[in-house]
């Protein structure tokens, strides 16, 4: 599972939600400004992310996004494979697709690429948003979350 720049904007978007969380919805300008993501690219991910109902979303003055689980419950697994889906990923490690690999996804290092990416997928299920906000607040010296 390829880390795309879409990937790394839709995780920071989640994790910017879940450091927000106080009940009340947040608008994506907020989301963008605080982790510096184009604001028009912020809204493509998080219409993907709503249809997979990990966020949902309330229109108008009062509107913005919140989570549909605690951060507890959502895995960085679960957001990669959201976009992998909806972007009909089916990539390699080596390549940006096995369609376009030279050697039509059956090379020798296949086995090992593959290995690589099942190691890479079981960190990723295994970290939650939760994990990461402990993270955060380990490092600068909070104790909220």
């Amino acid at each position: 599972m390829l880390v795309t720049q879409k990937k790394q904007y839709a995780l920071r978007a989640i994790f910017e939600l879940a450091r927000q969380q106080g009940g009340e919805p947040v608008k994506t300008y907020t989301i963008a400004e605080a982790q510096s993501i184009p604001l028009r690219f912020l809204e493509v991910i998080m219409g993907q992310l709503r249809r997979a109902g990990i966020v949902d979303s309330k229109r108008g003055f009062w509107g913005g996004y919140t989570l549909t689980q605690p951060p507890d419950h959502i895995r960085v697994g679960d957001i990669f494979r959201v976009l992998d889906k909806e972007d009909h990923a089916k990539a390699c490690m080596a390549c940006t697709s096995k369609g376009n690999c030279p050697f039509l996804g059956d090379c020798v290092f296949m086995k090992l690429w593959d290995h690589a990416q099942g190691a890479m997928d079981a960190v990723y299920d295994q970290t939650t948003i939760q994990d990461l906000i402990y993270q955060e607040n380990k490092k600068t010296g909070t104790n909220d979350g």
